[in-house]
């Protein structure tokens, strides 16, 4: 299968980059839903950070009913454990690897990357990270799932088994409900993982108090 590559948003610091943050979008949405963040995160003037916000293919997407729209993969159905179309993920799981690879080629190590999402970006942000065969600086996985449901991943990489993982969700969610992102959370611990579990009174969105939290984790995992 050859690897599809995704157009994106690129937002380069000031100084020569040293480090990357690649951040994928929710279903429906674009690159350009999160490209915002960056002035919001308030990173001093001399950071060295990369953003990167691909946008996902468009395909038909069965629960909206066929329609076509940006999605990382089809959803099939509301039942957590068969909503993610594996194929599909699959799929989009090689894209953003090929993203991870571009900036290691462009001289950024795997240990001065963070790859984040929110929802099915946040689902492939985790599945991709758990399973990328070189460590990473962070997993970021915001009101999310993990699309194999009820167990991890196979196939999960020994780089990234210390690798910090965020997960925030909020409480009000109705898109993903926080039992989703919390199963995820108690597998992941269960596997010993190295999470940071968040819960927020919001529903499936991102809050300008989370963007502070995620900010202070970002210095932390790329300082």
């Amino acid at each position: 299968m050859s690897t599809r590559v995704l157009e994106r948003i690129t937002i380069e610091p000031e100084s020569t980059a040293t480090a990357c943050v690649i951040w994928l979008h929710g279903l429906g949405d674009s690159g350009a839903g999160f490209a915002p963040v960056v002035p919001a995160l308030g990173l001093p003037d001399d950071h060295s950070i990369r953003f990167i916000f691909p946008h996902a293919p468009e395909q038909a997407v069965t629960i909206n009913q066929g329609y076509v729209m940006r999605a990382w993969y089809d959803i099939k159905g509301m039942d957590l454990h068969n909503r993610a179309d594996m194929p599909g993920v699959l799929e989009s799981e090689i894209a953003v690897c090929g993203l991870i690879q571009e900036q290691i080629d462009a001289g950024i190590p795997a240990d001065k990357i963070v790859l984040a999402g929110f929802s099915q970006g946040g689902v492939m942000s985790l599945f991709s990270g758990l399973r990328f065969p070189e460590t990473l600086a962070g997993i970021m996985a915001l009101s999310c799932y993990l699309p194999t449901a009820d167990q991890l991943p196979s196939e999960l990489s020994e780089a990234n088994k210390a690798t910090p993982i965020l997960q925030h969700h909020g409480e009000q969610d109705d898109v993903v409900p926080v039992t989703a992102g919390k199963m995820a959370n108690e597998m992941l611990i269960t596997n010993g993982y190295d999470v940071e579990w968040k819960t927020y009174t919001m529903p499936h969105t991102v809050l300008p108090q989370q963007l502070t939290d995620i900010a202070k984790w970002l210095k932390s995992r790329l300082a």
